[in-house]
């Protein structure tokens, strides 16, 4: 079955960790990417851009909307996702603990509807 993790983090303190913590942040990610691979469960995964790049459309009393940045103010935000081909939830769950912005932040994990 497949699932997707996301990855929520608070966004703000990402973006005051210096370079040889973002260094060792990346590796820790390159890590856990190789890890899913070599088990064969890794149907993609990316960073997402921050979320002042984001536009939001959604519609309210009638109009369709178009609005610069996220849909709503949140602690963390969505910082990007893995799709994973596991067997069951609880595999999906074992890898979502070595995702490292577990520390700190959340893993979403939701199955994928298979059409």
């Amino acid at each position: 079955m497949r699932y997707i993790l996301l990855i929520y983090d608070d966004e703000a303190s990402r973006a005051g960790v210096s370079h040889e913590d973002r260094h060792d942040m990346d590796e820790a990610y390159e890590a856990f990417a190789k890890e899913v691979t070599e088990r064969g469960a890794m149907r993609g995964g990316d960073e997402l851009a921050s979320t002042t790049s984001a536009t939001t459309v959604r519609e309210h009393d009638g109009q369709i909307l178009v609005t610069d940045g996220p849909f709503a103010e949140t602690k963390e935000q969505l910082g990007g996702y893995f799709i994973v081909d596991v067997d069951d939830l609880d595999t999906a769950i074992e890898l979502a603990k070595k995702i490292p912005a577990v520390h700190g932040g959340s893993i979403e994990i939701r199955p994928i509807v298979e059409g």
